[in-house]
């Protein structure tokens, strides 16, 4: 009879820690005054709403070094009304870390009051999507870039579930996005699949979820992600050149100029790391994606150095520049991702 007693009063205490957190959310409460342990909200309660912002990882590791952590960081603080949705291949449902965690990254994110932690289960995530199929059929074993394919895939089948914006581990937030419905252009007539907003169930997630079985090529880098999302925008859009920092708009999607995440294009990625006379101000950019695919060299990030990329830090993502590299000052850290 205790038993029975300790099991119905477990599920009163969930269901409630739910009512709760659905209406601190709809009186459009901070996610700072809500004093509900994040343990026992779940991944569908979480982001049941479409205003999550999403990131993902899909190597095996479990300590994310300080440019995850700080691109985590800058979008907890910039959207500090809403929830920032990390998902990680390398957890499992077992597996809890939180502000006690032995891993420095994982207790200041898990600190922060609208960052929360899942894992990320492929085998589940894909059902009822176009993707399953592919799945099942895929031995990563054989995929030279496994790590980036499973990351497209996974990207896409998040949005169509859940909607929101996702962005890649490398992307440092530095003002809203105050657009939805939305891609990133890398370039003039080409976008990027490094961020991207739309609402749950939108047709053009869809839409890109069958051209990636269908045009599924994965010895071909970025087939399944820039690409991809190239050939749809194409598939939709007459695209044309940008003229001045205006964005462009076709069949309700936003198309970003390069100037919103891309003020650095790749080819000068280095200059992150180096020492600006004067530190650009990135007033037309909402965000700022670091290259960090294209930093082969492992360039750190030094305490006291005063390269761009420390200045970021310093400014968007204050924990982790405290913890993560002033705490280990003369190291330095080498910023091991897969982003693209």
């Amino acid at each position: 009879m205790l038993k029975e007693i300790q099991l119905v009063l477990c599920f009163f205490f969930v269901f409630v820690f739910a009512i709760l957190y659905e209406l601190s959310l709809q009186s459009g409460c901070l996610f700072s005054c809500m004093p509900i342990t994040k343990r026992f909200l779940t991944q569908e309660g979480v982001m049941s709403r479409s205003r999550s912002i999403i990131f993902v990882e899909t190597t095996d590791r479990l300590e994310p070094p300080p440019l995850v952590s700080c691109s985590v960081e800058s979008a907890a603080r910039i959207y500090h009304d809403r929830p920032v949705v990390f998902f990680m291949k390398g957890l499992n449902n077992s597996t809890w870390l939180d502000s006690n965690s032995t891993y420095a990254a994982f207790s200041l994110l898990s600190a922060m009051k609208n960052v929360f932690i899942f894992p990320l289960q492929m085998e589940t995530l894909f059902q009822e999507t176009p993707l399953v199929t592919w799945y099942h059929k895929v031995n990563a074993t054989q995929e030279k870039h496994w790590v980036h394919i499973s990351s497209d895939a996974s990207r896409l089948a998040l949005i169509w579930k859940y909607g929101g914006i996702y962005m890649d581990t490398d992307v440092i937030s530095i003002r809203p996005i105050s657009v939805a419905n939305f891609l990133a252009a890398q370039t003039s007539q080409f976008s990027s699949s490094g961020i991207f907003g739309f609402p749950h169930h939108h047709w053009f997630i869809w839409d890109c979820m069958k051209d990636f079985v269908q045009n599924y090529n994965g010895r071909i880098w970025g087939n399944q992600g820039p690409f991809l999302i190239t050939r749809r925008l194409r598939a939709l859009c007459n695209l044309t050149n940008f003229h001045n920092v205006e964005d462009q708009s076709c069949q309700n999607i936003s198309f970003l100029h390069p100037q919103r995440f891309y003020p650095i294009p790749y080819t000068a990625w280095r200059q992150y790391y180096e020492v600006w006379d004067t530190n650009p101000d990135f007033n037309d950019s909402y965000a700022l994606h670091l290259w960090n695919f294209m930093n082969k060299e492992h360039k750190p990030v030094v305490a006291g150095s005063n390269i761009l990329v420390e200045n970021l830090y310093k400014t968007y993502c204050p924990t982790t520049y405290k913890d993560l590299i002033q705490g280990t000052e003369g190291s330095g850290h080498m910023q091991q991702n897969k982003t693209e």
